[in-house]
């Protein structure tokens, strides 16, 4: 573990709770979690603090799969078929990520990001229709759709760029498959799971993980990722929408202002 003041590791800790919530809820957890990482420890090297970060966002996004998969008509075969499309797609993106620009894509990003928000808000049923008995039939195409473009497309997103892909897989899993918000959710934390689990991989073949800082932090990214699951299938998915609203204009407006800084 690092030389770091016990302020440092105990809002550290904090951070990886409060990530594991939202991660579980709706998906972007990272967008807190690797900003902590980066502003708590500034002399680490980058790649410690990306495979630190996968060691510990694994463990909460597990605890979160195992607990939807319980309770949520989840359907694992598909989502492990989702996530393995998106395994490839993100080694594939990671690959191709030195050529591509950071500066042309935020804003392309935010732009998307907020037609999603508009739409979510615009189509308040949007996201319910399994609660009301009347979602369509998910054909075999929309299935083979899910694992190409939902696993391979978003997985080559997060390895090109990474913000906000736990919020994109539960937003397409919805349109494609017309997943309630809830089984959205679900499906998205077993999928986190694949590409988090052959991040960390390499991460940790590379000897670029603390493992020791991670595993503490690991805990409370755990509790949190058990709470959000807990709360969201409660609640159910009005619950979700709210949350998911919140993360993407915080997506928008973290964009944003790293676009302004560049």
């Amino acid at each position: 573990m690092p030389d770091i003041t016990l302020t440092t590791l105990v809002v550290l800790c904090l951070a990886a709770a409060a990530a594991g919530w939202i991660d579980a809820v709706v998906g972007g957890g990272g967008l807190l979690l690797l900003p902590a990482l980066l502003l708590g420890l500034p002399h680490v090297p980058a790649a410690q603090i990306l495979g630190t970060n996968k060691a510990v966002a694994i463990v909460g996004t597990s605890g979160a799969a195992v607990t939807y998969a319980r309770k949520a008509p989840v359907k694992v075969g598909t989502a492990l078929r989702i996530g393995l499309a998106a395994l490839v797609g993100s080694m594939t993106g990671a690959f191709f990520a030195a050529g591509i620009s950071s500066e042309v894509l935020r804003p392309v990003i935010m732009v998307v990001l907020l037609a999603v928000a508009a739409f979510v808000m615009l189509r308040p049923q949007f996201g319910r229709s399994a609660e009301e008995g009347a979602a369509p039939r998910v054909t075999r195409a929309r299935t083979v759709t899910a694992i190409v473009l939902v696993g391979g497309g978003i997985g080559l997103y997060d390895g090109l760029f990474g913000p906000g892909t736990g919020t994109f897989l539960v937003l397409a899993l919805t349109a494609v498959l017309h997943l309630d918000l809830v089984t959205a959710s679900a499906t998205a934390k077993i999928v986190n799971v694949c590409t988090n689990g052959g991040a960390l991989a390499m991460f940790a073949y590379q000897g670029n993980v603390m493992w020791q800082l991670a595993a503490l932090m690991a805990v409370f990214n755990l509790a949190g990722g058990l709470l959000g699951a807990r709360m969201a299938l409660r609640k159910g998915s009005e619950f979700v929408r709210g949350v998911l609203l919140v993360v993407v204009f915080s997506l928008v407006a973290k964009l944003a202002f790293d676009q302004w800084q560049a």
